[in-house]
This record gives C-alpha cells, sequence and structure tokens, in this order.
C-alpha cells in the first residue's frame, strides 16, 4: 500500500521482482545505473524498496542516490553490462549528467547516502533515480541488502519483453520475437499484486 500511494498508482502494485545485493569485503563499487531500463513493462513505473540487512557504515559503500536525477530524460539509454566497477562506477552516471547539461559532474552532482542506515531500515527510490554504491572497504564485513522492485497492477509487457532472457520466460511459447506481447497479462504466481484498493 505504501509503494502504491507513494508512486501514486491507483490500481494497486504488484511485485515484479526481488533480489539480494551482497558486496564481500573488498568488492569494488557498484555502477551507477536506473533500474527502470531493466523492467520492460508498460508503463514503466517502477518503485524499489531497499531493504538493509547489515548496519549501513560508510565503510561498507552504502547505497548512494542522486539528487533530481528521476527527472532527467533517457537520453542515456542503456544499461550497465557489468554491476561491479573498478572505476569507481561513475561512467554511465557522467555520460547521463553531460547529455543533460551538466558540464562538470564530478564536483556538482549532490550524492545522497544511506550511510547510517541501520540493519532492518529501508530505502525507497523512484525507478529513474540514478544510484549505486562505492567500494566495500572493510576487510572483514559484508553490505547485504535485499532490493524488492514494484510496479503499477495493471503492467504489460512491452514488446521488446519477448527479445530479452530475463523476462521472455513469462511469455507464452507461441509469442516470438517480433510479436507484440502488450496483450499478454502477467503471471500472478511470478509477478502477484501486493497490494489493491478496496
Amino acid at each position: 500500500k505504501m509503494v502504491a500511494e507513494l508512486a501514486g498508482w491507483r490500481n494497486g502494485a504488484r511485485l515484479a521482482q526481488d533480489q539480494v545485493w551482497a558486496k564481500p569485503p573488498g568488492a569494488p563499487p557498484i555502477v551507477f545505473h536506473r533500474d527502470s531500463p531493466y523492467f520492460m513493462f508498460t508503463p514503466d513505473d517502477v518503485i524499489t524498496v531497499w531493504v538493509a540487512l547489515d548496519d549501513m557504515d560508510e565503510e561498507l559503500g552504502p547505497l548512494e542516490y542522486v539528487k533530481g536525477s528521476h527527472k532527467w530524460g533517457s537520453g542515456r539509454v542503456g544499461s550497465a553490462q557489468t554491476f561491479f566497477q573498478s572505476d569507481n562506477g561513475r561512467s554511465l552516471l557522467n555520460s547521463a549528467a553531460l547529455l543533460e547539461g551538466i558540464t562538470d559532474p564530478s564536483s556538482s552532482l549532490e550524492i545522497y547516502t544511506t550511510s547510517g542506515l541501520r540493519a532492518g531500515g529501508i530505502s525507497v527510490h523512484n525507478g529513474k533515480v540514478w544510484h549505486g554504491s562505492g567500494k566495500n572497504c572493510s576487510g572483514d564485513r559484508p553490505r547485504r541488502g535485499l532490493g524488492l522492485h514494484y510496479v503499477p497492477a495493471e503492467v504489460r509487457f512491452t514488446k521488446e519483453a519477448a527479445k530479452s532472457k530475463l523476462w521472455k520466460i513469462y511469455l507464452p511459447d507461441d509469442i516470438i520475437c517480433d510479436e507484440d506481447a502488450t496483450g499478454v497479462d502477467l503471471p500472478e504466481g511470478d509477478f502477484p499484486v501486493v497490494w489493491r484498493p478496496t
């Protein structure tokens, strides 16, 4: 209910995916990215609820958000091929910022951190927000979190879903790559509607 109300989804919310993020001690940064491009649904709204499974101390490389980036255009299309990067994880972010007319992204972006979030705490973000995290500098502590990705209850697959390794497994076998998958209902067992208004 909270997610649907925050997002303004009048028909409710559906769980599209859950995932565990585990950065072991010494793990490199997680590339700054947006969640929305990975979800081949229409409408393309995504809200992520991130649950901290460890205390988010600065040395663990806590999740970071770029203020206002959910309002940027989609000029930087595509997604990260590798989530762990050694270049501080900001190459995609800097490219997107430059396309937005931000001439010096390395010094002018406002980055907010979840440092200080305790285990069991949550962070909620729009799927269009650019976010990532730094290196886990701890010698013996992991940084773990659970990501719950929600979409509007009424979503449908996009045509591109039929070409996706991730999403095409949820489509009927008679849908082939060049056919439109937008008429296919999402399987309730895999994509449960978790809240509808009464």
